[in-house]
Formats: C-alpha cells, structure tokens, sequence
C-alpha cells in the first residue's frame, strides 16, 4: 500500500534540481512515492532524473514528449499516483529533512480532506516565512468558511499547491485535478474549486518547504504570452463561481481578486513584449465586460484610485469581435 504520493514536475532545472532531488532522500520512506514528471526537458533535467531513478527508492519516472505546461504534467503524475495522499513540490524547490511524514500524519490525525501548510521564501540568500492566510490552526474546518471576507486576503489567496498535502478521496470526486494546459495561475482555478467543493480542511504550522523564487526561467519572471494565461484561469474562477449556490456572496471575492491580479500585471507592462502588452490590455477589456457588471462596479469603488482608475479606462474601451473570442 502506497501512503504517500509526491509529484514533482520537472522543466528545464538542470541548475535546481540537485537540491530538490537531495531533500526528497532526506524524505524517504518505504510507503511513499515520488512521481517525477519531465515535461519535455531539453537541458541537462532528463540525465539528472535518469541518474536519480537509480538511486532513490520510490521513483516513476514519466517523459512527456512534447511540452504541457505545470497543470498538465502535475495531472500526470495525479493520473499515476497510487497513494492514499497526495502532495506536490516543484522541480526547483526543496525541503527540509523529514518534512513528508510529519505532513503525513498531521493530515491523518485531523482526518480532514486537505491539510495546508505555511512555506519559506527564498529569494538569493534571503529567507522569509509565508503563512496561510489563516488564524485557526490544528481545527477541522468547513473550506467554504475559508473563502471570504472579500477585502482580505484568505485562503484562496494562497494557491501554492504544493504548499499542502491531500487525501485521494479528493481525486476520486475530481477536485484534484488541474485545468489542462494553463500555463500560469493554474492553482488558481484549483484552489477556488477545492474551497467550494471539498467538506473539511485545516491549516498547520509546520514549515518545510523551501520556495525558490525570482527564478529567471519561471513564468512569474518572464514577460511572455504564456503570462497571459492568467485571464483565461480567473474566468473559470468566475464562471464556476457564478454557478455556486452562494454565488451573490462569493462572486465579490471572486471579481476582487481578478481585477487585483489584472492590475498588478496592467501596473508592469513595460516587462511585457510590445505585442503581448497590446493583448494584454485587449484581453483584459474584454475581460471587463465579461464580468458581471453590477459587482464589478461595487468592487470598482472600493479599490484604491490609481487601479481603479486603470481598469476603468480599459473597461469603456472598444473590444472587436476577435478579441472577445480570444
């Protein structure tokens, strides 16, 4: 019986992921699984696994032969697993020793459906703790609980899925599952799903993960058409939401977090190619409008005015017919 299940993705990290593939030894254990998903590597990452396969226990190792994006190689490795749990770390992240079995059992002593966890930011030689936007630990909750108040942040806010561990019941009604081929913002659908849909979850204070950020090859630090992809992943946050029982209350949260999002890319462009940040604004016009207006508006007036003011231009702009489409 496999009581763990770890699916790690994999692309391009050459430089990476020796340390990740040194603090999965250090999280061994005969009932656990590592599930490595190379998502069509063309670096140095498919000798490294190579090697690693040999060497730790546990491994299935999966090539993807052509490039799918972290939702799709995550479902992959989902589509493998074999355990009673399942957790995620990325290629390029690490943890601390023994991190998995505490994580383990405190997901089996609270019995709940997903267990959430704080993480350690590191960024160079900086370190810096993030917490779940959380304030009840150790206590079974309801996930729906978790989702408002509207003008803070919560736990949906915190979409880091590797940032938790997840019992397979939770596959089994097709909760855990990714959107396929999102190529970022891809645990923002997810989460929002599971905070909707799934009976219990706690948070904990146990740290371990280790997140790498400011890598030059991820997505968050390139500004390609790939980032655009964030449109397309927050409206499924909203039309699922729309959809809910308590749409009128969870819609407000919903529309708030996408207009931030949409603002804080609007707020860089100048990191966009020139063509990007021209789709970039299209997309988001035609984003705008498809809001539903009467809680845009609400939502509208009660950000800050120099975001405001930027989707307000942007929502009285003219959308062609390609656009919307798009």
């Amino acid at each position: 019986m496999v009581k763990l299940s770890v699916i790690v993705p994999f692309y391009n990290v050459q430089q990476y992921a020796p340390d990740t593939l040194k603090s999965l030894r250090a999280n061994t254990r005969e009932d656990f699984e590592f599930i490595f998903v190379d998502d069509c590597s063309t670096d140095e990452t498919p000798d490294i696994l190579a090697r690693a396969e040999r060497e730790l226990p546990g491994v299935v190792h999966v090539r993807h032969q052509k490039n799918g994006g972290l939702a799709t190689a995550r479902n992959t490795g989902i589509d493998k697993a074999r355990g009673e749990y399942l957790t995620f770390l990325d290629g390029d992240d690490w943890l601390a020793p023994d991190y998995f079995p505490r994580l383990l059992a405190a997901i089996e002593e609270l019995g709940c459906d997903f267990v959430r966890t704080d993480h350690v930011v590191c960024t160079a030689k900086a370190r810096s703790i993030a917490r779940v936007p959380q304030g009840r630990r150790g206590v079974v909750m309801n996930p729906r609980d978790a989702i408002l108040p509207a003008d803070r942040s919560t736990s949906v806010d915190y979409a880091y899925a590797w940032a938790g561990i997840y019992h397979r019941r939770l596959v089994d009604r097709g909760l855990l599952h990714f959107t396929d081929g999102l190529r970022t913002a891809e645990d923002r659908p997810w989460i929002w799903k599971l905070h909707r849909e799934a009976e219990s979850f706690a948070t904990v204070g146990l740290l371990g993960v280790f997140y790498r950020r400011g890598v030059a090859s991820s997505l968050t630090q390139i500004g390609d058409v790939r980032q655009l992809d964030f449109i397309r992943a927050f409206d499924q946050v909203i039309e699922e939401t729309a959809a809910d029982r308590d749409a009128d209350q969870l819609l407000p949260k919903a529309v708030r977090t996408y207009c931030a999002i949409m603002a804080h890319h609007l707020g860089s462009i100048e990191r966009f190619e020139p063509a990007v940040a021209r789709k970039l604004r299209s997309l988001s016009s035609a984003a705008l409008k498809r809001m539903p207006q009467d809680v845009l508006a609400d939502v509208m007036d009660s950000m800050d005015p120099q975001r405001a003011s930027r989707l307000r231009r942007l929502r009285r702009r003219p959308t062609s017919a390609r656009t919307v489409a798009a």
